[in-house]
């Protein structure tokens, strides 16, 4: 991550950031969040970002009254300027600073707005995905939101990370799939394209949202077996962009080139 952040529309040091202790944010992660692509210094998909924001904190009861999206996306862009970032990723993360009957306080009641930026990920050309052993609950009150309560996915990441895997696959209650842990899914077979729809539990992914408007895409709620049989599968993210998966549990996949790939600018 860079150095500066922007923080309530103003640019810190990340060391400088406070966020009041006994918030709803700090006690139960509540907030949200969204990754944009930096591409030749310029946001991608911005608008679908700021309506997926929205649609996010109506869901989870955050006050984004304070937030106009002009005023965010001009930090946004103060800050990619600041940090010279002309690739790479920036994050806009929306934090509940109220206070919780649970614990309550009397402090101030604020929303807090967090903005910061990093380099693209690094992603290996042999990229290899797993199935991990943790089911999504399509029935949480947190399923498709992008929430900062995260916690479930990374630990399903680093438990396919310590198997040798990159990414691994999330499947629900009714054993379909879902998604990645940080991305979205797509599999080719036969020449169609598939991916889960969102009542599976999945996130309404930005670049998701992107291909499937610009590319010919099935959704269909499938289990395992659709990718066993898949020739060849994508993962989808801001962060990663589009990502053609090289081996799924140890089954190797050809190359393809599939117009997916071409749908989002930078490396695949």
């Amino acid at each position: 991550m860079r150095e500066l952040v922007s923080f309530n529309h103003q640019i810190v040091p990340a060391g400088n950031v406070s966020v009041s202790g006994v918030s709803s944010a700090a006690l139960y992660g509540k907030g949200i969040f969204t990754t944009v692509a930096i591409y030749d210094g310029l946001p991608f998909l911005w608008e679908t970002h700021w309506r997926r924001l929205l649609v996010n904190s109506a869901k989870l009861n955050i006050d984004m009254s304070n937030f106009s999206e002009a005023a965010v996306k001009y930090s946004l862009n103060e800050i990619l300027n600041e940090n010279a970032l002309v690739n790479g990723r920036a994050r806009t993360t929306i934090l509940d600073e109220s206070a919780n009957g649970i614990w309550p306080y009397g402090g101030e009641f604020k929303t807090s707005i967090l903005i910061t930026t990093a380099n693209s990920r690094d992603i290996p050309g042999d990229f290899k995905l797993t199935v991990s052993p943790f089911r999504l609950n399509s029935a949480s009150p947190l399923a498709g939101i992008k929430s900062c309560n995260y916690l479930e996915k990374i630990a399903a990441l680093n438990e396919a990370k310590d198997r040798g895997f990159d990414e691994a696959i999330c499947i629900n209650e009714r054993c379909e799939i879902t998604s990645a842990c940080m991305a979205n899914i797509f599999w080719l077979r036969d020449g169609k394209l598939f991916t889960p729809p969102l009542e599976t539990g999945c996130l309404a992914g930005t670049t998701r949202e992107h291909v499937m408007e610009n590319a010919e895409c099935f959704e269909v709620p499938d289990g395992l077996e659709s990718l066993a049989n898949a020739d060849a599968i994508f993962l989808t993210s801001a962060g990663i962009g589009v990502v053609q998966v090289a081996e799924i549990d140890g089954r190797k996949l050809p190359k393809t080139d599939h117009l997916i790939l071409d749908l989002v600018p930078g490396k695949n």
